[in-house]
């Protein structure tokens, strides 16, 4: 039951039918509760007398305050005598979705109220975020900040405020069982256990801290970025550090701490957290004591490590998308999107999977999600937790590969996965298409090896180029070289070095490198690929490399949202063996050599070729019979016309027959290489809209389901 049902059955609140007034019952006043203010008022006013115990005729809503000549309105007085006459807490309400700037005007003008009523102490709330203030008995009355406001009773205020095994208070205000150590009221004061919050509250409080470290363009919001995820790091560490019962937490505001001690005490957690984890951040913490401390006021009541997994999951991504989605917005896979993959594949705990365009790491937590739920099919967490813990981390430790080129958005993937419990350490931040020894001594980890990987799973850049002159591996890549035309007709067929070529049609081959035989590749892949006749090469090395499973084709509107407007399909691909790839390109060079041999192709274009030069010549001795005096220059002049058709009418004749032998040889090779079914689909709705809005029918679940057991079937029957 959270707060405001439970003040209902006390007695101390109700409403209207329609639920739109709120009635504080002692004070006989009547609110507007769908003003966004009075919902934190009546929730503050609630948890001072349900949880901190103060009698509900001593906590007064909309006071008079007399300042100067003027009257304001004071949100809530708590006073310390029945007759109302001593004000000891003065506390000021506003609305969650309130700016850094305006809560800062707000604990000004409640400071102001205290000082100006006699009040002890101050207690500004906007729900998302809480400050403290002990007001000085003598002048000047300087602010002392303070963890918390008294609760009924104490005469002294405890130095911290939240502490192992303290008073449970749900984000929703539902007070949980009070656990060890319990005090009464009125002798000391009592502590709290961490926050777990909703996903929607987790989501805001990340949005407002990071805004409010970027200040309107005070700090570039890249940094801003950087600086919020240090000190999430840190927070995550503090939890996950051993304590003991009743022990505070080193992650939260201490009394009358100045902001260069608390500032010391966060430095000392990011020391701590980087010896464990020196490859997330290199850089120290850039924020000034202030900055610091108004971030740890954003999250100090947080429990980070017990919010639901899929909750602060979807709220990071969701803060990740808020920042990133307009110059970083490729690097975002949508999540019914990766879902379906994930979902589709047979990864369990003991495969090992990749991302090599990792990006914020989606696809790779979505793999560790399966998992984890396979875990929870497996072992009961509460009588076997050491086997549930060690399948899932196991896998999430030692299995779990990315590899992303932007240095900033490896460092997100890699919180993204700390923030989901684990999965960072072989997060590496390089080009995808380095090679593998290239790669393992740039991040020093021997596992990007070629011929490791059970499944790799990404969504490449689309539309880049890789130009020679700019990388110099292209030449590494057989699809960085031009297609052998087997049908030359100028007597060259050697393979020369492409001057570019698309990411994504190298990642296609780096993929396979990097996969076991039998493994699976999972792309997302513009339909340019599958359809443009110029790509026929990146089809026809396809085929030879690998087994082709499924096509799955995605709307036009599947990618607009992040900020691409690409068609794409996502193609599942199984590694041949060696063996088999080099049975069919063996077969395809056979066809070929057979097909222009049967065919007479060579000699019937050299037929042509001295047609068209008795033509062209029979053409120059008419010229010169018509001008006798004209030079060789001037009868090439007279004839270029001529000439040009007879090169045209030649040309198209050639092409004409090529077409023919590639209709012929396309023929031959469907009569010659070994068939199989392939699973095609074509998805529609998938969940989304072009706008990101959820449209309420997603059939990729479905096309799921039915790709897994194709695949399975695959497994069992092709061996």
């Amino acid at each position: 039951m959270n707060l405001i049902e439970t003040g209902i059955e006390k007695g101390l609140v109700r409403f209207d039918e329609e639920r739109n007034f709120i009635t504080y019952i002692h004070q006989n006043k009547k609110r507007n509760f769908s003003n966004p203010e009075e919902k934190v008022q009546a929730e503050a006013f609630l948890s001072l007398v349900l949880i901190y115990g103060y009698p509900a005729n001593r906590v007064k809503n909309y006071v008079s305050v007399q300042m100067g000549s003027e009257t304001k309105e004071a949100d809530i007085i708590v006073y310390a005598d029945d007759e109302c006459e001593s004000p000891f807490i003065v506390a000021e309400c506003k609305k969650e979705e309130i700016t850094d700037q305006e809560f800062n005007k707000a604990v000004d003008q409640a400071y102001s109220y205290a000082v100006a009523e006699g009040g002890k102490f101050v207690w500004i709330t906007s729900r998302i975020k809480n400050e403290y203030y002990e007001v000085p008995e003598k002048k000047p009355k300087s602010r002392i900040s303070a963890p918390d406001v008294p609760q009924f009773g104490v005469k002294k205020l405890a130095p911290y405020k939240y502490v192992k095994g303290g008073i449970s208070q749900s984000e929703t205000g539902e007070v949980g069982e009070v656990k060890e150590p319990t005090v009464d009221y009125g002798k000391q004061q009592k502590f709290f256990e961490l926050v777990v919050v909703s996903e929607n509250e987790l989501t805001r409080i990340f949005i407002q801290a990071h805004q409010a470290l970027w200040g309107g363009g005070q700090r570039n919001p890249s940094v801003a970025f950087d600086e919020l995820d240090k000190l999430i790091f840190c927070k995550i560490w503090d939890e996950k550090h051993p304590r003991k019962t009743g022990d505070p937490y080193e992650f939260q505001i201490f009394r009358d701490e100045k902001a260069e001690e608390l500032l010391a005490r966060i430095n000392g957690l990011y020391e701590q957290g980087r010896k464990k984890d020196p490859d997330v951040f290199k850089e120290d913490i850039n924020l000034s004591p202030q900055e610091t401390q108004t971030i740890v006021k954003y999250l100090q009541r947080i429990n980070l490590n017990k919010t639901d997994l899929d909750s602060k999951g979807k709220a990071f991504e969701t803060f990740m998308g808020s920042y990133f989605r307009g110059d970083f917005g490729q690097y975002f896979t949508p999540r019914p999107i990766v879902k379906f993959i994930v979902d589709s594949l047979p990864i369990d705990n003991t495969s090992v999977v990749l991302d090599t365009s990792c990006g914020s790491g989606g696809f790779l937590l979505f793999a560790l999600d399966k998992v984890r739920e396979q875990a929870n099919e497996f072992y009961d967490k509460g009588t076997e937790p050491k086997e549930h813990f060690t399948h899932w981390h196991d896998f999430a430790e030692k299995n779990l590969f990315g590899i992303e080129i932007n240095d900033q958005i490896a460092r997100t993937a890699k919180m993204n996965m700390i923030i989901h419990d684990d999965g960072h350490t072989n997060v590496i931040a390089a080009d995808g298409l380095l090679s593998d020894t290239e790669l393992q001594t740039k991040s020093k980890n021997k596992h990007f090896v070629y011929g490791n990987f059970d499944f790799i799973i990404t969504n490449p850049p689309f539309g880049s180029t890789i130009k020679q002159t700019e990388k110099a591996y292209l030449h590494q890549y057989n699809l960085g070289k031009k297609d052998l035309d087997w049908l030359s007709t100028n007597g060259i067929n050697k393979a020369a070095i492409r001057d570019s070529q698309s990411t994504e049609i190298l990642f296609l081959e780096q993929c396979h490198k990097f996969l076991k035989a039998h493994g699976y590749l999972a792309i997302v892949i513009p339909d340019g690929i599958l359809t443009n006749s110029s790509l026929q090469y990146v089809r026809d090395n396809i085929e030879e490399l690998y087994r082709i499973v499924a096509i799955v084709s995605m709307p036009q509107t599947a990618f607009t949202s992040t900020g691409a407007g690409v068609k794409s399909s996502v193609l599942f691909l199984r590694k041949h063996k060696e063996k088999s790839t080099e049975k069919i390109a063996n077969q395809k060079a056979k066809l070929k050599t057979t097909l222009v041999k049967d065919n007479k192709f060579i000699e019937t274009v050299e037929k042509w070729e001295k047609e068209k030069n008795v033509a062209i010549k029979k053409s120059e001795e008419e010229a010169k019979k018509k001008n006798p005096k004209a030079d060789k220059k001037q009868i090439s002049e007279l004839i270029k016309d001529d000439k040009a058709k007879l090169q045209a009418t030649f040309t198209n004749k050639i092409n004409i027959l090529k077409e023919e032998m590639i209709e012929k040889y396309f023929a031959a090779k469907q009569q010659t290489l070994d068939d199989y079914p392939i699973f095609m689909a074509i998805a529609e709705d998938i969940g989304y809209d072009a706008t990101g809005r959820n449209t309420g029918n997603n059939e990729l679940i479905e096309i799921s389901k039915e790709l897994a057991v194709f695949i399975t079937h695959i497994n069992n029957t092709e061996k």
